[in-house]
């Protein structure tokens, strides 16, 4: 049985350890609130933004050409990771690096061995898991969450969409968490570039399109040329946020869960303090009780 000294010391590590996830706890609240309505905020401009794209595409008379949606044979390959910055995230993290494994090993792991996979980093933790496992890593983009705003993130759009134009990579991936709801974040592996339009599972009676009619000034072909690359920017930028509501709604919840397993174990822990004080007392009575008898005698 461990000494009273040992337990009381064990107690107050306990004591401060639940202090400080409860106060990383009401932190991340604070941060997953501004998070959370910024990408709900979002969501239905990049919806709509993406509908009218598809829209306007469809009612061309002549398909304009478009650099971002070019289908090639796939050389290089580049993946962007987003992570975060900090861990105590639960397995926020480890998931970014589990499906950067699983994309690579199932569809592309002659183009691994041979060195043609690059991974852009966002987010300290990725660049620090990956650089460990040997990937070949771009860090120009790790510290985007410590000024998180359209600019910064748009820059980082840029390089992937010149670099996929310039045909130094042939496809681009994304690969983050989708914010659902506090308690929820979900894996997205999307095909960035060259986009990949969904196709519903559902089965659908055919019945014939209909297209909006819309009136252009100055014409189809200049407001796709400056659609396309707008569109794109705000799904990527639609992407970071995404992976910022689910951080900080993960590290809630692991806090939350941490600071209940404190809660348990100090009770447990009182429980053995009060059992061995209560040994000790019961110790100290029956020597006592014990020298009492042997003068007696």
């Amino acid at each position: 049985m461990p000494s009273l000294k040992e337990v009381r010391g064990r107690i107050q590590s306990v004591n401060s350890t639940q202090q400080i996830t409860k106060a990383m706890k009401m932190v991340a609240a604070a941060k997953l609130r501004r998070a959370q309505e910024n990408i709900l905020r979002l969501r239905p401009y990049s919806e709509k933004l993406t509908e009218i794209l598809n829209n306007v595409s469809a009612t061309l008379d002549t398909q304009s050409e478009n650099p971002y949606a070019e289908e090639r044979e796939t050389k290089k390959i580049l993946i962007v990771a987003i992570t975060s910055d900090r861990g105590l995230a639960g397995a926020f993290n480890s998931n970014i690096i589990k499906a950067v494994n699983a994309l690579l090993e199932s569809r592309y792991p002659d183009k691994l061995s041979k060195g043609d996979v690059d991974i852009l980093c966002i987010g300290k933790k990725g660049f620090e898991a990956l650089t460990r496992k040997n990937f070949k890593t771009i860090s120009e983009y790790v510290n985007l969450f410590s000024t998180l705003h359209f600019e910064s993130v748009k820059k980082a759009a840029e390089y992937c969409m010149d670099s996929f134009v310039q045909k130094k990579y042939d496809r681009v991936y994304v690969i983050y968490n989708e914010f659902k709801n506090i308690a929820t974040q979900i894996v997205r592996t999307t095909q960035f570039l060259p986009p990949v339009k969904e196709v519903s599972l559902k089965k659908k009676k055919d019945t014939p399109k209909i297209y909006t009619d819309y009136i252009f000034e100055p014409s189809k072909e200049e407001i796709i040329q400056e659609l396309i690359p707008k569109s794109l920017k705000v799904q990527f930028y639609k992407f970071v946020l995404e992976s910022n509501a689910s951080e900080h709604g993960a590290r809630m919840t692991a806090m939350d869960k941490a600071t209940d397993n404190a809660k348990e174990l100090l009770k447990e822990l009182r429980l053995i303090y009060n059992r061995t004080r209560q040994a000790s007392i019961t110790k100290e009575i029956l020597e006592i009780v014990g020298g009492a008898e042997a003068l007696n005698k």
